[in-house]
């Protein structure tokens, strides 16, 4: 009796130790869960186009598709909902019809973005891509994050410049001055340009304009929203009236605005080589030196281990559509098919031999 009732314990307390630590091991995964739920929760609050910066990588949101619910709905009006503008809807979607894309139609979202190759501080436009980029500053307990847009850019003659400048001053209701360059295509077409359009519907400006350190260059909404994504302004970057009105108090004066023109993204999502290109914008393709210079930048990763397919980067340079694709691996080199000298001899032994 004794020598069971000393087994007994014996068993009991490694038993009582499994137990807690299964226990242990059900607590802590049910927190895991519950933080990953609550993080879930808290970028779901979060308005569309906002994004907790990366911790590896430079990829941010997802590509979906949507059912096309209202037989009244364009192309446009979808994609103004789902933060995008005109070029990135129509290239995702070629098939399908901007004015009338009929109920029960699927169209793609394409709200994957790389971002940028630069500095993550302030305002970053790129102007080959037609978005811009705000990484707002936050508080030690606040998530980084970056938020994006669709913008419209200067068109043809009318270039958005390049560089480093900074906001100097927001303005809400602004009015509009037309510049001398208005005033003469109105005096060619035999009409007269007034000299100042005040704050309403007719005021291309919208009711928000942050001006740039880049004299005569402004951030501003618009009266024409299906302009967004398009090459239609005068150099000044447009945003849905939305979009610019979110930022509008953010933005304080001195916030670094950097313009570049990268028609190349690259991107790395674990581990995946990714690649977006994006035309021109002189119109033409994309040169030699751009393949080279992108070669070179996917070269820095093969410490990784990783080599890419050539032909296919080249493919994408080549027919530029700005959708994100996964760079395939380099091809195995196609075996060796030589015939067989012996066999050669042998089959043509067997051919001579034939009746």
């Amino acid at each position: 009796m004794a020598l069971s009732t000393f087994h007994s314990g014996a068993l009991e307390k490694p038993l009582l130790g499994q137990r807690r630590t299964s226990i242990l091991i059900a607590v802590m995964a049910g927190w895991l869960a519950l933080i990953g739920v609550a993080q879930a929760q808290e970028e779901n609050k979060w308005p569309r186009g906002h994004y907790p910066l990366p911790e590896e990588g430079n990829v941010i949101g997802d590509t979906y598709r949507i059912t096309v619910e209202d037989r009244e709905d364009t192309l446009l009006d979808i994609a103004r909902r789902h933060n995008l503008g005109y070029r990135e809807i129509v290239r995702a979607n070629p098939d399908v019809s901007i004015w009338i894309p009929g109920e029960g139609t699927e169209v793609t979202i394409p709200g994957r973005f790389i971002l940028p190759a630069t500095e993550r501080t302030g305002i970053v436009i790129n102007i080959a891509e037609l978005r811009l980029y705000y990484y707002p500053e936050v508080d030690d307990d606040e998530t980084s994050r970056v938020e994006t847009y669709p913008i419209g850019i200067g068109r043809e003659g009318f270039d958005t410049p390049l560089g480093v400048t900074k906001t100097t001053m927001n303005i809400k209701n602004p009015a509009w001055y037309p510049p001398e360059s208005v005033q003469r295509e109105a005096r060619a077409r035999g009409e007269e340009a007034p000299s100042v359009v005040p704050p309403g519907p007719d005021n291309p400006l919208g009711d928000h304009a942050i001006i740039l350190g880049f004299d005569g260059y402004l951030i501003h909404g618009t009266n024409q929203p299906d302009g967004i994504g398009m090459r239609a302004s005068r150099g000044c970057i447009r945003m849905f009236p939305g979009d610019i009105e979110s930022i509008f108090d953010r933005v304080p004066a001195g916030t670094q605005v950097r313009i570049v023109n990268q028609p190349i993204k690259i991107g790395w999502h674990e581990g995946q080589p990714l690649v977006q290109a994006f035309p021109p914008l002189e119109g033409e393709g994309h040169s030699m030196s751009t393949l080279v210079e992108t070669v070179t930048r996917l070269n820095q990763r093969k410490a990784e281990g990783w080599s890419f397919d050539y032909e296919q980067l080249r493919g994408l340079l080549d027919d530029p559509s700005g959708r994100m694709v996964a760079l395939n691996p380099k091809p195995e080199p196609e075996p060796d098919k030589t015939p067989d000298p012996d066999y050669q001899g042998i089959y043509a032994e067997i051919a001579l031999r034939r009746p």
